[in-house]
Parts: C-alpha cells; sequence; structure tokens
C-alpha cells in the first residue's frame, strides 16, 4: 500500500492533466483516474514489484481511455436476414466446384488419383509416394503436373473467365456425366 501511495503522491498531478488533456472533460479525467488508482491497489503487492510505476500508471490510463473509447463507439445494427443473404451469395471461385466432379472425371486415371489423394482426401504427398512406389521429387511433380493438367482442363471446359485482378470473374457450369 506504501508504494501505491508513494507513486500516486508523485504522479496524480501530471496523469490526471494527462487525462483531461486527451477527454477535455474534468469529470471523466477524474472517473479514469480513480479507476487507475483501484486498479493500482489491486495490483499483486501494490506496485512495489513494479521497476517503473510511473510508465505501470500511464499504460494503465492509457488502456483505460481506449476502453472508454471502445464503449462510446457507435454501433450499427447489422440486418436480421444478413447470413442467409451472405450463404446465397458464393464467390464465382467458391462455385467453380460445381464443374469439379466431371473435369476431374475427364482426366487421366494417374492425374485423377494424385489430385484426388492428395488434394481431396489430404493425404501427405510422402505418404502418396509411398502408396504409389515413387521417391518424394518423383511424387510431388507427378501431383504438381497433375495441376496443372486439372487447372488447364478445367479454364478450357467450363469457360472461366478472370477479372483485372486475376481473380475467377465467372464460368459456365457444367454437370456430371449422366
Amino acid at each position: 500500500m506504501r508504494c501505491v501511495n508513494d507513486a500516486w503522491e508523485r504522479h496524480e498531478g501530471e496523469l490526471f492533466r494527462f487525462l483531461r488533456h486527451r477527454t477535455h472533460s474534468d469529470g471523466e479525467a477524474q472517473d479514469v483516474l480513480q479507476d487507475v488508482f483501484l486498479r493500482a491497489l489491486r495490483q499483486k503487492n501494490g506496485l512495489c514489484g513494479i521497476d517503473n510505476p510511473r510508465a505501470w500508471l500511464y499504460t494503465t490510463a492509457r488502456n483505460l481511455l481506449i476502453d472508454r473509447l471502445r464503449m462510446t463507439r457507435e454501433q450499427v445494427p447489422l440486418p436480421e436476414d444478413l447470413a442467409a443473404e451472405l450463404a446465397t451469395e458464393l464467390a464465382p471461385v467458391d462455385g467453380l466446384s460445381q464443374c469439379l466432379p466431371r473435369v476431374l472425371s475427364e482426366l487421366s486415371p494417374q492425374d485423377r488419383e494424385a489430385i484426388t489423394l492428395c488434394d481431396i482426401e489430404g493425404m501427405t504427398q510422402q505418404d502418396y509416394a509411398i502408396r504409389i512406389g515413387l521417391s518424394l521429387p518423383a511424387a510431388k511433380s507427378r501431383v504438381q503436373r497433375a495441376r496443372v493438367r486439372l487447372k488447364a482442363h478445367l479454364m478450357e471446359v467450363c469457360q472461366v473467365s478472370f477479372n483485372a485482378t486475376g481473380q475467377v470473374e465467372g464460368f459456365v457450369p457444367r454437370p456430371p456425366k449422366p
């Protein structure tokens, strides 16, 4: 308690001026100052275990000011049906999954296996290499080449278009084969 009193007597005046300058109100500055003092009292061992009590007081005051600012910030209510609106609007790139089953079925069995195991089912390329009996670099190359062929085929048959920034803008869906 003595450490709190000593630090408080030394820094209360300048801390109050600091707070008044930022709040533009004596009353609000006094409120924050009181909250800082209460936090100092609740501090384990008072402020005795702290190397720089002045810095601790200013940091606590600054954090309390930020908290007050956040609480007074105007909140804008969101519409009730916002989640429904977002759920129905898919980004064009997400819609490409409609084309994927058919395009995948049109790849070679080797490419289809590499894409399915590593990219869709999440098998590591190390496990894939062991499964098919290749070295890790050879398996990585096979997966990479399969991805390149999948992308090229997807862009060709689904007629994928891109915007100026390179993002998927649209495509022509291809339903799975009957």
